[in-house]
């Protein structure tokens, strides 16, 4: 099997690189230490104009129509540089995708060369609630039929980007009497429309440079055209795009992985003890050996699932395998990284302490690491019956 990158995913990988080098990672304490908006706002900005907020989107809607593969190594090196950046740009090219994937022309037109322009600053995935986080199929949130409208009323919680977001793609249930998971059904929603309410943004222990808020929905009017896809069809639309998600968190967190890597590795060549670098001593080479090993797996369980997607294959089963070994890999590697530093590791003046809280949500958001296993083991059940 041939694993190099073509001429156009390397251009694109080199060009996150450089990007992440030279405009996040100066900032990006500093984003999580005050959440400057502004800044993290322009970044975002400066991606769309790079073509980075519609990696998988067709050119006549602006996008870069460079595929799933290309979006992968993209997230992973911004990822290195600031988590805060690169979850805002996977979670706004999943927006775009579900609009192309099941929108209207008038929707994608409409839609579409905002979020990749940058007009749109990002987009927001609206589907989680208090009492339906891994079990979106039990929101409460509802849209009511009113002539040639929909009137949506609930409270969708933990939406990355809402505050800032151009459109969201809201979740909401549409038919009450049908069985669980049946009746649901999605629509855009632009945040000025009358109803639309949006919280403060949490106070987190990671990720902080995002934003990440409570929006409420009042007796909230839609026309119909703003249903995304076929009426009740929406859960079946949430479940696809989250899978694509997934490919999106795994490469955050390879990402932030990796970088804790290498400044423990440089870190352990510089740093002298008995009278010779540490990086002499067995156990912090083993411990730099395993680390590496498990993230080379986790980037290769990425790209697996990724090309699957790009080339039309099933992939929902690759991508959850993909995410929870790499999230629960990026983890440990963050740990690891702190232990071959000691007390320096632990101090905020040390990215080590940053990356080590941005990477702990990579096991929980868009889908627990349980979640995952549950979905992979019916996939591979559903094989045996």
């Amino acid at each position: 099997m041939d694993f190099s990158l073509t001429e156009e995913q390397r251009i694109i990988q080199e060009a996150a690189e450089r990007f992440a080098t030279s405009e996040l990672a100066p900032v990006a304490a500093a984003l999580d230490r005050n959440r400057e908006t502004g800044q993290f706002l322009d970044n975002l900005r400066e991606l769309a104009e790079l073509g980075f907020m519609g990696l998988n989107v067709d050119a006549e809607f602006g996008g870069a129509q460079a595929g799933t593969v290309a979006f992968s190594l993209a997230i992973t090196e911004l990822a290195r540089a600031c988590a805060s950046t690169a979850v805002t740009t996977s979670v706004t090219n999943m927006v775009a995708e579900v609009i192309q994937a099941v929108g209207s022309s008038p929707q994608k037109e409409r839609y579409l060369p905002r979020i990749c322009s940058g007009q749109y600053r990002a987009a927001a995935f609206c589907l989680s609630e208090t009492g339906a986080g891994s079990d979106p199929a039990s929101m409460k949130t509802t849209a009511v039929r009113d002539g040639d409208e929909w009137i949506v009323t609930g409270e969708k919680m933990w939406i990355s980007s809402a505050e800032y977001a151009g459109v969201l793609v809201v979740w909401a249930v549409t038919n009450r009497q049908a069985p669980s998971g049946k009746g649901i059904s999605c629509f855009l929603v632009e945040p000025s429309t009358p109803g639309v309410s949006i919280s403060k943004a949490e106070k987190k222990m990671g990720q902080r440079g995002s934003a990440t808020n409570a929006v409420g929905f009042n007796r909230c009017r839609l026309p119909a055209d703003a249903m995304l896809g076929k009426e009740n069809d929406g859960y079946r639309i949430a479940m696809r795009e989250l899978a694509g998600g997934r490919i999106g968190i795994a490469s955050l967190a390879l990402g932030i992985g990796l970088a804790a890597m290498d400044y423990a590795r440089d870190y352990i060549v510089e740093r002298r003890q008995f009278g010779r670098p540490i990086s002499d001593f067995q156990g912090l080479r083993w411990q730099l050996a395993d680390a590496y090993t498990e993230l080379e797996a986790a980037r290769l369980l990425i790209m697996s699932a990724a090309y699957r997607k790009e080339s039309g294959l099933s992939y929902a089963r690759e991508a959850s395998m993909a995410k929870v070994f790499a999230s629960e890999a990026a983890n440990r590697a963050c740990y690891t990284a702190i232990q071959m530093l000691g007390g320096y590791g632990y101090v905020q003046e040390c990215p080590l302490e940053r990356y080590a809280r941005d990477v702990r949500v990579t096991s929980i958001y868009e889908g627990t690491s349980e979640i995952q296993r549950s979905i992979i083991a019916r996939s591979l059940l559903r094989t045996t019956s």
